[in-house]
């Protein structure tokens, strides 16, 4: 979708609206429910650039709800079996879709494949009348846990921007988002975003979409200098308490997403009476 940048995003809409959207629902695995970025009013829960856009959204469209899927550890099969019929029964207008991230980390993925069975979703969302939103992946050559498959990625955003393309949808491209190559914006997982870096893609999300904002730049406190012999006791640290369980449950075909609920099943007000537990109060 072009997204027109000429004219101001509001234009044409009733005074105090910022854009044309009432219901947004969110489609995806771990990076759309949030993980990463603990919700500090809700322990246990998450928040995440979904959340945060769609507060954003909120302001000036008193009738706006919110929705929210996506469920850790999902493939893009599962997310499409499992979520895109529930959401097209919410009737949004708005759909961000995230998914094929968990398929490229297991060896013998087919970005195309992937990409093909994204399209056909895409094109049902878009005859229902939605405008989707659709994020490709960023560039983890710079990530030591995610470097290897740079390749499948990039082969992978690149089929999106024809999906794209082809169902008039916008692209919220965090391949180009470099600020993602900072190692403050990834959770101590290493596969993961930080609160910095959720909140730094909610920022590009809402300029994708061309809607004027109150989000602004966080100001993320300088990396400490580590010694080289730190720096590998942390490696080993990381490994023993995320990777080894991660190869684990892999081997046992075994999900970090199973037995775990949508957080947000259904369209809800963001804020005040109506509002699901873990969506927060505006500051």
């Amino acid at each position: 979708m072009t997204v027109e940048r000429e004219a101001p995003a509001e234009a044409g809409l009733p005074e105090g609206r910022r854009h044309p959207w009432h219901r947004y629902v969110a489609l995806g695995d771990s990076f759309t429910e949030g993980i990463g970025d603990p919700d500090p009013e809700n322990p246990g829960r998450h928040r995440g650039w979904a959340d945060r856009l769609a507060e954003e959204l909120s302001h000036g469209t008193e009738d706006f709800a919110y929705a929210n899927l996506a469920i850790r550890g999902r493939l893009l099969g599962r997310i499409l079996d499992e979520q895109l019929e529930p959401a097209l029964a919410l009737q949004p207008d708005l759909v961000s879709v995230s998914a094929g991230g968990n398929d490229l980390l297991r060896p013998g993925s087919d970005p195309d494949a992937l990409a093909l069975r994204l399209d056909a979703a895409v094109g049902r969302l878009a005859d229902a009348g939605a405008t989707v939103l659709l994020f490709n992946g960023p560039d983890i050559g710079s990530t030591p846990v995610l470097s290897a498959i740079r390749g499948k990625v990039a082969i992978y955003n690149e089929n999106l921007r024809v999906v794209a393309a082809r169902h008039d949808a916008v692209v919220a491209d965090m391949w180009g988002l470099r600020q993602l190559s900072d190692p403050r914006m990834w959770d101590t997982d290493r596969l993961h975003f930080s609160p910095l870096g959720h909140h730094t893609i909610a920022i590009m999300a809402l300029e994708a979409l061309n809607v004027r904002h109150g989000l602004e730049p966080m100001d993320p406190s300088p990396v400490p200098v580590r010694t080289w012999r730190a720096a590998r006791t942390e490696d080993l640290v990381w490994a023993r308490e995320y990777f080894v369980p991660w190869v684990i449950r892999r081997l046992r075909h075994k999900s970090s997403g199973d037995g775990i609920l949508a957080k947000r099943p259904t369209a809800e007000p963001v804020f005040g009476a109506g509002a699901p537990l873990g969506s927060g109060e505006p500051s």
